[in-house]
């Protein structure tokens, strides 16, 4: 996927309401079964940097933090403050609308890598954001975007649901080519396929390029 994934047709939702609306009530349920979030953990275990300043971008009550895996501090962003005080594995959040506002309440080079995990679908104006996610990031940092193939449907934008799993990550990939300054794009499928049905794992990461245009 060359083109800018940009017209604003894209981006059209069933739900258009405010997303604060949609999340002013507390939505304490997971998003894929026990043997994805196990992957996802590992993932992280393998991925992440030990003792790291970490954001979890459009959080909510679970992280799905590694068990004993070293952090010097979790940060939570996300729309419902009782969801995130919930989290037990962040040491802080923040209340935001990315959708509303894309820039985010953070200094430039604040933390050592970002995790967005099953809500990629959810962005209106993922370019900006992931633009901004690379501002925030130290040079060499790394941004993970994991997903599956569940969401809240009318809260979807229009083109993540007209595609499938392949063409998701396709799209997630273009969001960060045009977000530019990211290198070492990479995606993986860390489905743990077994006798019985799994959610599916799907991850596309990039890192913040560690000079300036090296994107």
């Amino acid at each position: 996927m060359t083109e800018s994934p940009c017209r604003p047709e894209h981006f059209a939702r069933l739900d258009d309401d405010a997303d604060t609306l949609f999340y002013s009530m507390p939505r304490k349920v997971v998003h894929i079964d026990e043997t994805a979030i196990a992957a996802v953990k590992q993932f992280f275990r393998e991925t992440l940097p030990a003792d790291g300043v970490i954001l979890d971008l459009m959080s909510s009550w679970r992280s799905h933090w590694p068990d004993g895996f070293p952090k010097q501090r979790l940060v939570g962003l996300g729309l419902n403050a009782e969801e995130m005080a919930d989290n037990p594995d962040l040491d802080a959040y923040v209340v935001h609308d990315l959708n509303a506002v894309p820039r985010l309440p953070f200094e430039d080079d604040t933390f050592d890598a970002v995790v967005l995990t099953v809500s990629v679908q959810y962005l209106t104006q993922p370019i900006l954001v992931f633009r901004d996610v690379n501002r925030i990031l130290r040079p060499g940092g790394p941004f993970a975007v994991i997903f599956s193939n569940r969401m809240f449907p009318t809260k979807a934008v229009a083109i993540w649901r007209a595609l499938n799993d392949q063409q998701h990550s396709e799209l997630v990939a273009a969001y960060f080519h045009h977000a530019s300054n990211f290198v070492d794009l990479a995606t993986q499928n860390r489905t743990p396929f077994g006798l019985t049905y799994n959610d599916p794992v799907y991850i596309v990461m990039a890192r913040k390029a560690s000079l300036p245009g090296q994107g």
